[in-house]
């Protein structure tokens, strides 16, 4: 037998096996681990970096102030003004380097944030000075000038991002072939920056919604009348991107596109004796009030005149800017007490235009479809059967202080009544503004990216990415003392009174522009909306007319357009305090902007609630779908919880936070995936080393 010459391992040697063993599995280890970071934090970051994908978030320090000295006034909005042009530059920075930014992971992103934060501590310093020069300055304001990257719900690859969809096209052609005129120069043709939105998310079906207007009991002393100005519907085109409220003297302030109504003369400049003195669109000359907010656009690659202006195509504004079909103006009472005049050159502002980064809380959008107004979206653009058009309603605070026409945050001033309307402490009573705005619109083709029948929604501030939360609507009371004597009192009585109340709400002519419309003024970013301590009346108090009859699917094409639609014809709800139509003429109507009121059929009566005691009209709801009651302006509608038909468009969806960013494509996985590759083959190097010192040693 021969001698085994196989030299015995010392300790020495056992234990360097040993430790290179362990130092291949470990670092495999090492290695699996960092692949699964990235899996879950660094892929998020790279796409919150990526285009479309993020959004910047800023603290809103107008909505701080709550007292401004006169004599600072106009400094502090000029500096107001100034960190919203910031945040914009701020945008567009982010989207132009975001491919860039994705590369350099925090190092880019540091880039654009870190010269943004030290240009709005400047800002703030400034603001805390002037208050201070003239006041009590106040405290706490370092702390908002940094601002965070956060996922906007726009990501690209997913199907959401529609802001550069291929093949825009004009409002009136059923598809590309239908010789619509094509965008031929991308996102510098006018359409959207690419994840700019709007996206398809941003749309909910309006039959996947439950009734959710609940209208307060009204109580003995009601003021039960309603006041109608009929103003037009901008059909002279005033549009500019100003805000006299909240950036006055600013050109721009507002960063997008509003209709004007009523006054004539409103721009960033005007003086209050401006306003007086103006023209007005009202067929009621004692109303020169000034009624403005965001236009809404068709997402077709329309060049408007604004396409390579500030507040239009160069902040992410673009598309066809869509006439209304019908604007009505009604002034209503208070279900518990009279209510008292409006003092002249009041000033308010309902809804948040930065809603989305700054979240409901001072929300009041409210959308719908004719003949399913019983059902309103907070944070959804509404997706309407065939033959039924698009609403936008606002509900202006109905409460005032009793001493202030304006407040430093343009919202302490005036507040909201409580669900059983009444008013906060020595708060009086006023008239509400009720807005109604209707477009013909149709559903937008979600399936193709709006290709088919495109896209709509409200201009933006460029960071608020045309999400339908932030919708919006300004009002200043110039009615002179004679005329606003006369809404009181037809009000306190019980009447129904006004130029607008027997002639479509709205629906004339409006007067030649007296100025170039083209005039621009920035409104100011910080639009406020209603007070967020106070409850908002629900926006809308519409009820439905006979929405339970069969619609047919809005994402089907009409066979015969000149036939009447399969659905009852009249879609236009019952007459409220909130849509002035008795059907009969005797106030403003709910007629399609025709003129003439729809003849009701024997499903759905046509009756004449008297004031806001008026039940909404029941409705068979198309879905299992549950949506509270809505008796604040900030309150967010629950989403659907049942699928829609085949074919059918999306149900509503819950809250208003951005939806969760996905995760990356095919070749990001692969680029991701090497650290887990390498450290696996390492772990198993470890153990087949450990294996073989083993069997070797054994």
């Amino acid at each position: 037998m021969g001698r085994n010459t196989r030299r015995r391992p010392t300790g020495a040697r056992r234990a360097t096996s040993a430790a290179f063993a362990l130092i291949l599995g470990g670092g495999g280890l090492v290695g699996i681990n960092v692949y699964a970071s990235a899996s879950e934090t660094g892929a998020t970051d790279a796409n919150v970096l990526s285009a479309g994908s993020a959004t910047i978030d800023c603290p809103d320090v107008g909505e701080q102030l709550k007292t401004v000295p006169d004599a600072a006034k106009e400094g502090v909005d000029k500096e107001l003004a100034d960190l919203d042009q910031q945040i914009a530059e701020a945008y567009r920075q982010l989207q132009a380097k975001a491919d860039q930014m994705q590369q350099n992971g925090d190092s880019g992103a540091d880039a654009i944030m870190n010269p943004l934060k030290e240009k709005r501590s400047e800002s703030i310093g400034r603001i805390v000075a002037a208050i201070d020069a003239a006041g009590d300055p106040p405290s706490g304001l370092d702390g908002f000038a940094a601002c965070t990257l956060r996922p906007s719900g726009n990501q690209p690859g997913t199907g959401a991002d529609t802001g550069q969809s291929a093949a825009p096209q004009d409002q009136n052609s059923a598809s590309p072939s239908a010789g619509a005129p094509q965008n031929q120069g991308g996102q510098q043709g006018g359409a959207a920056p690419a994840g700019n939105g709007p996206v398809a998310a941003d749309y909910a079906d309006i039959k996947s919604v439950q009734p959710n207007v609940a209208n307060p009991q009204p109580q003995a002393d009601a003021s039960q009348g309603e006041f109608v100005s009929s103003c037009g519907v901008n059909a002279n085109g005033l549009f500019n991107s100003d805000n006299v409220i909240v950036a006055p003297g600013v050109t721009n302030g507002a960063h997008h596109f509003h209709d004007y109504i009523g006054n004539q003369s409103n721009t960033a400049f005007a003086s209050d004796d401006d306003l007086v003195k103006a023209d007005t669109s009202c067929q009621d000359k004692g109303d020169k009030s000034s009624y403005y907010w965001p236009v809404v656009r068709l997402q077709n690659g329309t060049q408007e005149r604004d396409a390579g202006s500030p507040g239009g195509g160069t902040e992410g504004n673009a598309g066809k800017i869509v006439t209304p079909k019908q604007v009505t103006l009604t002034f209503v009472g208070n279900p518990r007490s009279k209510v008292t005049e409006m003092p002249r050159l009041l000033r308010i502002i309902t809804g948040d235009a930065k809603a989305f980064v700054n979240g409901p809380a001072n929300a009041n959008a409210s959308w719908s479809c004719t003949g399913f107004e019983d059902r309103q979206l907070k944070d959804k653009y509404p997706l309407c059967p065939q033959g039924s058009d698009v609403v936008r309603t606002f509900k202006f605070q109905s409460c005032w202080d009793g001493a202030n026409i304006d407040s430093a945050n343009h919202r302490t001033h005036v507040a909201f009544a409580d669900a059983q309307g009444n008013c906060p402490g020595a708060f009086k009573a006023i008239p509400q503004l009720v807005q109604r705005i209707v477009y013909d619109i149709d559903a937008p083709s979600l399936q193709d990216g709006g290709r088919t029948s495109p896209l709509f929604a409200v201009d933006s501030f460029p960071e608020n990415l045309h999400k339908p939360v932030t919708d919006h609507g300004d009002f200043i009371n110039v009615f002179d003392e004679g005329t606003m004597k006369n809404v009181v009192d037809c009000i306190n009585s019980g009447k129904k009174c006004g130029a607008g109340a027997g002639d479509g709400g709205g629906q004339q002519e409006d007067p030649p522009a007296t100025d170039e419309p083209s005039q621009s003024a920035e409104p100011n970013p910080s639009e406020a909306a209603p007070n967020p301590s106070e409850p908002d009346p629900n926006p809308s108090e519409e009820p439905a007319e006979n929405p339970s009859e069969a619609a047919p699917n809005p994402s089907e094409a009409d066979p015969n357009p000149s036939e009447e639609p399969a659905e009852n014809p009249s879609e236009e709800p019952a007459p409220t305090a909130d849509d002035p139509s008795d059907g009969k003429g005797e106030q403003g109507s709910g007629d399609n902007g025709g003129g003439q009121a729809e003849e009701p059929t024997e499903e759905a009566p046509a009756t004449e609630p008297a004031g806001d005691d008026a039940p909404p009209a029941t409705v068979e709801p198309k879905s299992d779908v549950t949506t509270p009651g809505d008796d604040q302006g900030a309150e967010v509608g629950t989403p659907a919880q049942t699928e829609p038909p085949a074919g059918s468009y999306p149900p509503a969806t819950s809250g208003i936070e951005p939806q969760a960013v996905g995760t990356g494509g095919l070749a990001e996985t692969g680029a991701n995936l090497w650290p887990g590759v390498i450290g696996g083959i390492f772990v198993l190097s470890g153990i087949f080393v450990l294996y073989r010192i083993r069997r070797t040693y054994a």
